[in-house]
């Protein structure tokens, strides 16, 4: 059963001028503005140090290259496309103007002619209605279970969740979740990871009321529960994802997330996965981590 939850092949895209993304910035509040030459080195070198980690740890790593300055997020493509074991592609309308060019065709005829690609459902365009969904940042899928999580937000369109689950055939589980400024959490993937035997999320985030469901659907799927602080998920220990390597799952997660994790519950996640941490400073200050910068590959292999 792990591979289907931990895919062991990821896209990555490494970005030639990244910079934080100023039509980012309202609603992400774990954005910092980083804008030059050297912030675009740094970034290119951790992307680069990332898909090496990766590889070495035995996870198929397909790098494209982004030389666009129009598309400063490009790094983080988990957010215009999901792949599903069924054979399902799908492309994401995205919320801010700038983001909505990082979704490309060529990417997606790669995934063609590499892998089982049964259907192509193109939801982008749905932006101009202003309905938002993006991607697996929006939503966090228990892949084994066919159920996906997701925090209603700008970003995070409940109704268009609720379709996309009806198409996959899987259960939606939508809820809200808020920072101590009582800001709507941007993406649901900063405060919560599903894996094969374990969730981590930030339940202090969640209201009351709507914590006994999560609770209860993870004890009926006998998932550990790691509870992350607030300040755990300010470090992006949240945004972390389970993949398959040439010996055993992994749990990819940034250095930063890994120092402020406890020693309990770094155990308690070493019982199912070894812990990959990498170092991205500069990446995380455009308010995302190693999660949101590999786009899962859960299709089937030609």
């Amino acid at each position: 059963m792990s591979a289907i939850q931990a895919p062991n092949a990821v896209v990555m895209i490494r970005p030639h001028h990244f910079v934080s993304n100023p039509q980012t910035m309202q609603d992400n509040a774990y954005q910092v503005e980083a804008q030059s030459a050297q912030v675009s080195e740094l970034a290119y070198k951790e992307v680069t140090y990332v898909a090496d980690t990766l590889q070495n740890a035995g996870v198929d790593v397909h790098l494209f290259e982004d030389e666009s300055r129009l598309t400063p997020d490009s790094v983080f493509p988990n957010n215009w496309f999901s792949t599903h074991r069924d054979g399902q592609l799908i492309t994401y309308p995205m919320y801010a103007l700038n983001r909505r060019a990082e979704r490309r065709l060529d990417i997606v005829e790669f995934l063609k002619q590499h892998y089982h690609v049964a259907s192509i459902t193109d939801l982008s365009q749905l932006a101009q209605s202003n309905l938002f969904l993006e991607g697996t940042g929006s939503m966090v899928i228990d892949h084994i279970h066919k159920i996906a999580f997701a925090v209603e937000s700008k970003r995070t369109c409940a109704k268009l969740v609720k379709q996309v689950c009806q198409q996959l055939g899987y259960q939606a589980h939508v809820f809200n979740a808020f920072d101590e400024q009582q800001m709507a959490v941007y993406h649901t993937n900063v405060l919560m990871c599903v894996a094969t035997e374990f969730v981590m999320i930030g339940l202090d985030m969640v209201p009351v009321a709507q914590r006994s469901a999560l609770l209860a659907y993870f004890k009926s799927q006998n998932k550990t529960v790691i509870r992350l602080t607030n300040a755990q998920v300010a470090h992006f220990c949240g945004n972390a994802l389970e993949l398959q390597g040439h010996q055993g799952r992994v749990l990819a997660l940034s250095q930063s997330a890994l120092d402020a994790l406890s020693d309990e519950q770094k155990h308690i996640i070493e019982r199912s996965a070894s812990l990959l941490p990498m170092s991205i400073p500069t990446l995380e200050s455009a308010g995302g981590s190693i999660r949101c910068m590999l786009g899962g590959v859960h299709l089937q292999k030609r």
